[in-house]
């Protein structure tokens, strides 16, 4: 058995297949609502362009305050936390499937955004205290493979539904997608709540100078992948007419690329460390958000669509920059601090992108995107991270 196969087995412990299993339910269902969402949003609810965006930029506000809303949780447990976080994305989604109005819309993707966001970051600290600062990329890269079948899964399913059932309606798809969420939950009760716990308190909220630079790349990330996030689909359903099953199986594609290449791209963030493998990405991102503004061929917009949602898994190098160089119990609040800087551009700059779509067209936010992706380069550059002399695992529950 070649070495790179025996070190990927050795990494998986009871505790963190459950991870795996619940990451699997969450993007299985997460799979059928991307496969849905964009024919939802246009064809079953009527919403514009600029409607969609400016949803893309609302549902982010729950992630703006994660780092107010994380420290009320803080009292839970870590394995708590991330459950109850799964069962009110699960809710939120699932309630989709009732939405007749735009802003009965707004109200249930606020309760699903207020569960995921907490989610994130809690899905990440748990996997990354189940294993040594070394096999952080390789472990995470690995969740991101299994999240990548999944996604193949639920795709697949709703790109063969849509075309053999043509008749069925988008809105059952958040209910089943919603419910495969919230039973993610149960896969996470059953890991010790002893997990992630450290020797010293974790502190409620952190932010502190060392981390500037995770906070300064966050920033600029959250400013270009959620415009990208909404639009990047919806460009090629209103502007070349592509159907639900057609985008199911785009979508299914981009996860099969995913799922081969994620455990190489952990593999390479271990090997390489964060300062090459996130600046080389960020070029190659800056390049594609070119191509997508200078293309006008469904395909073409396809493969750099596919390519794109392929580096974007790169952006786990910034969880494990500060596992690497963050002590455990500044871990989980920091990676929270996270999302909320990553969410003051997010919302903003999707608003600003849904009121500017109309009058500047997507192309000219894709050339702003490159613009931003590449004043991301030097500060990519100027990471630095100092590797542990010998392994030391997070918990002794890891096993």
């Amino acid at each position: 058995m070649p070495r790179r196969t025996k070190e990927q087995l050795t990494i998986w412990t009871r505790n963190l297949i459950l991870v795996a299993v619940s990451g699997f339910l969450v993007n299985f269902g997460q799979g059928l609502l991307r496969g849905a969402s964009t024919n939802f949003f246009v064809d079953t609810l009527g919403l514009s362009g600029k409607q969609v965006l400016w949803l893309t930029g609302i549902r982010e506000i729950p992630g703006l305050g994660l780092m107010f809303i994380a420290a009320l949780f803080m009292h839970f447990s870590l394995p708590r936390r991330t459950a109850i976080s799964l069962l009110l994305m699960g809710i939120g989604y699932a309630l989709y499937a009732s939405v007749h109005s735009y802003f009965s819309l707004i109200a249930v993707a606020l309760i699903a955004s207020l569960g995921f966001h907490n989610w994130m970051p809690l899905q990440r600290a748990l996997a990354l205290s189940l294993t040594t600062k070394e096999r952080s990329g390789r472990v995470l890269g690995a969740l991101s493979a299994v999240g990548a079948v999944a996604s193949i899964v639920g795709m697949g399913a709703i790109a063969l539904f849509s075309k053999l059932f043509s008749g069925i309606s988008l809105r059952f798809y958040y209910a089943i997608g919603g419910t495969l969420i919230a039973l993610a939950a149960l896969a996470i009760l059953k890991i010790p709540p002893q997990v992630g716990a450290t020797e010293a308190r974790q502190p409620r909220m952190l932010l502190k100078k060392r981390y500037w630079l995770f906070y300064v790349l966050t920033l600029f990330e959250g400013s270009r992948m959620q415009v990208f996030g909404a639009f990047g689909t919806l460009v090629l359903v209103q502007n070349y007419g592509l159907e639900v099953w057609q985008i199911s199986l785009l979508l299914l594609a981009s996860s099969i690329v995913n799922f081969l290449a994620a455990p190489y791209l952990g593999y390479l963030l271990d090997r390489f460390g964060e300062r090459l493998v996130l600046s080389t990405s960020y070029v190659l991102l800056a390049l594609c958000f070119a191509g997508y503004a200078t293309f006008h061929n469904a395909w073409a917009l396809g493969s750099l669509l596919i390519l794109i949602n392929l580096l974007v898994i790169l952006g786990m190098g910034l969880s494990t920059y500060v596992n690497r160089i963050a002590p455990p119990e500044e871990l989980t609040p920091t990676l929270a601090a996270g999302v909320s800087i990553n969410h003051i551009t997010s919302v903003s700059i999707s608003l600003i992108a849904g009121t500017l779509l109309q009058i500047v067209g997507y192309e000219a936010l894709c050339w702003g995107a490159a613009v931003i992706i590449m004043l991301s380069v030097p500060f990519a550059l100027a990471l630095k991270t100092q590797k542990d002399s010998a392994p030391q695992l997070r918990s002794t529950l890891a096993e």
